[in-house]
């Protein structure tokens, strides 16, 4: 008896419940979200797809991406062993779209993370300090707001040059402006909650103030609003691409395929171009359902509607 009450309580035990217990949260959690958002649930489902396919596009994809299969297989309508048909160099339009989910993932996070990261920490360490090094700043951002961040993509890409890194920063430069004044207007919010005040009051110094008490309470619109950007980056990347000034043309990526389609096979091959913008219009639907189903979810004031 008094072996078996050790080794129930042994700290092994002890975590091995633990884990179970957060694994069975988690499950639960999953569960009732999709039950209450089913729009979200599937955005995050398409989220999901995209991930494995751009993870596994060597082995998912039936040949190589810039594998031409001859001249007699140029142009080939969708039909069985090429789903999506070929393109004008004989290369299958489904391995191309496949692969090029990799640049858009690539591209996608890639600028998310870093934007968002940055934005995040730009905006609540300068609201907060207030005074003149908030307003300065806000005027920076309002000269950003004050352009398209396309156009700035668009400017910064062409004195860079076409490389994925360089359409990163280009993204990354063009989602600043909006992301910081988001963020800022929730840190407005927060920094004069009674508990921030109360905080103050009794002598909790500014770090304390800003890491422990502000920023896990600004998170979620940072999360947020990360979704919304991961589709807006892919379709940034893509107008890039299309108009020449994104990725370089050997890369398979969605907006290339359409550029490549556009300028000459549209009318002859309309399955060259009607499969990359599909791909694009499914995946950043999926990310703006998913974003607005965190948001309802995170919200309080959405929460219960």
């Amino acid at each position: 008896m008094l072996e078996q009450q050790r080794s129930e309580g042994s700290p092994s035990t002890r975590a091995g419940a633990s884990v179970a217990a957060w694994g069975q949260d988690v499950r639960t959690g999953l569960v009732r979200f999709c039950r209450s958002k089913p729009l979200g649930a599937a955005g995050g489902i398409i989220t999901i797809l995209l991930i494995i396919m751009a993870i596994l596009a060597n082995v998912v994809a039936p040949y190589q991406p810039k594998e031409s299969l001859g001249r007699e297989n140029v142009h080939l309508p969708p039909q069985q062993g090429h789903i999506m048909g070929t393109d004008h160099a004989g290369r299958d339009v489904l391995s191309r779209v496949i692969h090029g989910a990799r640049i858009s993932l690539y591209v996608g996070f890639g600028s998310v993370v870093v934007g968002i990261a940055l934005g995040f920490i730009l905006a609540v360490l300068t609201t907060y300090a207030g005074g003149i090094i908030d307003l300065a700043f806000q005027r920076l951002v309002d000269s950003l707001m004050a352009l398209p961040g396309l156009i700035i993509a668009l400017a910064i890409v062409a004195v860079l040059g076409s490389s994925l890194q360089n359409v990163i920063i280009a993204i990354v430069v063009g989602m600043l402006a909006p992301v910081i004044r988001t963020v800022r207007s929730q840190v407005l919010t927060t920094k004069e909650l009674d508990y921030i005040l109360a905080a103050r009051a009794i002598g909790a110094s500014p770090l304390r103030l800003v890491f422990r008490h502000i920023t896990p309470n600004c998170m979620a619109i940072a999360l947020v609003v990360a979704t919304y950007y991961l589709g807006l980056a892919i379709t940034i990347e893509a107008s890039l691409s299309f108009l020449g000034v994104g990725v370089p043309p050997d890369v398979p990526s969605w907006g290339g395929m359409l550029k490549r389609a556009a300028e000459e096979h549209v009318r002859t091959a309309p399955w060259v171009a009607m499969f990359p913008g599909l791909a694009i219009f499914v995946v950043v639907f999926g990310f703006n359902l998913l974003g607005d189903a965190l948001r309802d979810a995170w919200d309080p004031k959405l929460r219960g509607r």
